[in-house]
């Protein structure tokens, strides 16, 4: 385990990195610390740092990427290891990210980081407020960026640093798989059942949504999946008609819960073999309030998906299925469906409206906090 610690002075990077560190027996170091140990060094290189940090300059990227690389490549950080203070910069970055498997942000405003360090340091004439204004400045004109960086391409996990210490470690030990139990770090192990309904308008991108968590091999169920394949199958055509009075047809029957109760069995035998579930376009209020009262003991998530009007109307037309229709069917589904109230009751807000890279990290984020709750 290859971990980067981050966050402006004061967030607690250092405390969690000493806690983490005995939690997976990996070692915690900061640049600083790299820098103190390696200017002790009768070396070429100790006496090259030495001058450098003396003289109160920066280290270069390129030997700063130098260094690091030749000290973590010493036997005790073979297992891994867990870094603060470094990468500062993009370029950094860049050249050590084959070297990182995860970066922790902890994140905290300003004026808690400043009222964190002028406590801490309270007794310091050398760490006066300004300083520490300045630090922090810094901060964010260099590092910032690098945050940025490990987010797009999707090593980031941000975190609240506001929290308690054992609130904060938890939630980083949830972010590596892992968890604390009788103080020994074991693999998370999920437990609860959970059902993450994906719900939104024709072309917000619930079909692209439900291939994304059936490649993490969760059983995806689609509510539209029983409509279509009866059209498909007795010859109908797809068109906004056909499904309203099939629709109609059968929420007379079953009540406006009817997709819910037509495949409430292939949920059940699901549920005996997942503990996630995935539910590809659940519409009506009816139809979760009658799966809360079916699986009491099953959490069950809305993630409601958003795109821009044109957008959605852009991708529906190259559809094999009622590719033709745009405010008519939206009016539909928000009314005719009674689809209005789950989308406006969701946990969670998924807006698509740009790439699939970025509606894919979305996703794992909402993953992860139904798979860790």
């Amino acid at each position: 385990m290859r971990l980067v610690l981050m966050g402006i002075q004061g967030a607690g990077k250092s405390t969690q990195g000493n806690l983490l560190s005995k939690q997976l027996n990996i070692p915690y170091l900061s640049t600083g610390h790299i820098f103190r140990e390696i200017a002790k060094e009768k070396t070429k290189l100790g006496r090259y740092v030495k001058e450098i940090v003396t003289a109160g300059l920066l280290i270069p990227d390129e030997k700063v990427i130098e260094i690091v690389n030749s000290y973590i490549s010493r036997p005790e950080y073979e297992k891994g290891y867990i870094l603060d203070g470094f990468p500062r910069t993009t370029y950094q970055a860049e050249k050590f990210k084959n070297h990182v498997d995860k970066v922790i942000y902890l994140e905290i405003p300003d004026k808690e980081a400043l009222w964190r360090l002028a406590y801490r340091n309270e007794n310091r004439d050398d760490d006066t407020i300004e300083a520490i204004r300045k630090r922090i400045e810094i901060f964010h004109q260099f590092t910032e960026p690098v945050v940025n960086y490990y987010d797009e391409i999707g090593k980031m996990v941000l975190l609240d640093g506001t929290k308690s210490i054992e609130e904060v470690n938890i939630e980083i030990l949830k972010s590596l798989g892992r968890q604390l139990v009788e103080n020994q770090i074991l693999e998370w192990e999920q437990k609860d059942k959970s059902i993450i309904a994906i719900v939104g308008l024709p072309g917000s991108g619930k079909t692209e949504a439900s291939k994304f968590f059936e490649d993490k091999d969760l059983p995806v169920i689609s509510f539209g999946a029983i409509l279509n394949d009866y059209i498909d199958k007795h010859g109908l055509t797809h068109d906004t008609a056909t499904h309203k009075k099939l629709r109609e047809g059968w929420r007379k029957e079953h009540g406006n819960e009817a997709f819910a109760v037509m495949n409430e069995e292939k949920i059940a035998k699901a549920l005996e073999k997942n503990n996630i579930l995935i539910i590809d376009g659940m519409r009506s209020w009816e139809e979760y309030m009658y799966l809360k009262k079916k699986f009491p003991q099953v959490r069950i998530n809305i993630v409601s998906l958003y795109a821009d009007k044109q957008l959605r109307y852009a991708r529906i037309s190259g559809r094999k299925y009622r590719s033709n229709f745009g405010e008519e069917r939206d009016v539909d589904e928000l009314l005719g469906a009674n689809m209005g109230a789950t989308i406006a009751f969701a946990d969670y807000l998924v807006k698509n409206n740009f790439s699939l890279e970025e509606l894919h990290d979305k996703l794992d984020e909402v993953y992860r906090a139904v798979y860790f709750k």
